[in-house]
C-alpha cells in the first residue's frame, strides 16, 4: 500500500526532537511521498534541507501564506517566493490563498497575492494548493473570474456540499485530512456525493490530528487514518482508496 500526503509542514519547530524518525515513521506506513507547502521566506531553507535530505519521498511547494501577506512585507516576500520558483524545482506553488480568520482588513492585498501568485502557476504549468479558511466562497468567485485559470487543490476542504462541487467543477481536487474523523464534522456525508477520483489525502501536520490523536501532535504517517476513514465513506477496501488517491496526487502534481 502506497499512500501520499500531500501537505504537510514537516519543517515545524514542533518535529525539532525527532524530525528524522517521524518521517522515517510515516515511510515506514506506507506513506512514500510527503508534498511540504511553503509558507513565507523564512521556511523556505528548512524545507529545502529536507527535499536535500530525503529527495526521493519528500517534495517541496513554493508559496506566500496568507497569514503572511502583510502590508509592510508582502512585496518584498512575493519577490522572494518569484526569485526561488524561478531557480528551483517545485511540485506546486503554495500555500497560497484567503484566511479571513485572523485577520479581515488584509483582504485586498491578500486577494492580489494571490492572484499574481496563480499567475505564476500558469506559466510555470504548476498546480496551487490553495489555503481557505472563512473564504471559500471568496476564492471560487475570484477563480470563476480569472481568464486563465490554475488547476490545484483545495487543500483541508471542510465546507459544503455546494462548494465542493463548484470546487470540481473549476478542475480542483479536494484535499481531506484529519477533521475527516472528528465526530462533529459533517465532511462524511458531503464525500458521499464526491468521486473518490476528487480527492487527494493530507495530514496538514503538525496541525488538525486525527481521532485518536486530537489535541496532540499531527504526524505524517496518520495519512493512513484518513485513508481508513475514506473507507468507511466510500465503502471501499483500503488498498483501493490508497490506489486512486495516490494515482490523483500523482496526477496533480506530477511526482
Amino acid at each position: 500500500m502506497t499512500l501520499i500526503d500531500t501537505h504537510t509542514h514537516l519543517y515545524e519547530e514542533q518535529f525539532d526532537a525527532d524530525r528524522t524518525e517521524m518521517i522515517q515513521r510515516a515511510i515506514d506506513n506506507g506513506v512514500s511521498k510527503m508534498i511540504i507547502p511553503n509558507v513565507d521566506a523564512t521556511t523556505i531553507k528548512g524545507m529545502m534541507d529536507l527535499v536535500k535530505q530525503f529527495p526521493e519521498h519528500i517534495f517541496p511547494m513554493m508559496g506566500l501564506h496568507p497569514c503572511y501577506v502583510k502590508p509592510e512585507t508582502y512585496k518584498a516576500e512575493l519577490e522572494i517566493i518569484k526569485s526561488n520558483l524561478d531557480k528551483g524545482e517545485f511540485v506546486a506553488v503554495g500555500e497560497i490563498g484567503i484566511d479571513l480568520y485572523w485577520d479581515k482588513t488584509t483582504l485586498d492585498i491578500q486577494k492580489e497575492a494571490f492572484e499574481l501568485q496563480c499567475d505564476w502557476a500558469i506559466e510555470k504549468s504548476l498546480p496551487v494548493a490553495i489555503h481557505s479558511r472563512d473564504s471559500t466562497h471568496i476564492l471560487i468567485e475570484l477563480l470563476k473570474k480569472m481568464k486563465d485559470k490554475p488547476h490545484g487543490v483545495f487543500h483541508c476542504f471542510t465546507g459544503s456540499l455546494e462548494e465542493a462541487n463548484e470546487i470540481i467543477k473549476l478542475g480542483f481536487y479536494l484535499g481531506i485530512g484529519g477533521v475527516l474523523t472528528y465526530k462533529n464534522t459533517h465532511l462524511r456525508d458531503t464525500l458521499k456525493h464526491i468521486p473518490l477520483d476528487k480527492i487527494v489525502l493530507e495530514t496538514d501536520a503538525p496541525y488538525l490530528p486525527p481521532v485518536p490523536h486530537r489535541g496532540k501532535r499531527n504526524e505524517s504517517a496518520y495519512t493512513k487514518l484518513v485513508a481508513e476513514t475514506l473507507c468507511t465513506v466510500y465503502e471501499k477496501g483500503l488498498d483501493e482508496i490508497a490506489v486512486v488517491t495516490t494515482q490523483n496526487a500523482t496526477n496533480l502534481f506530477g511526482i
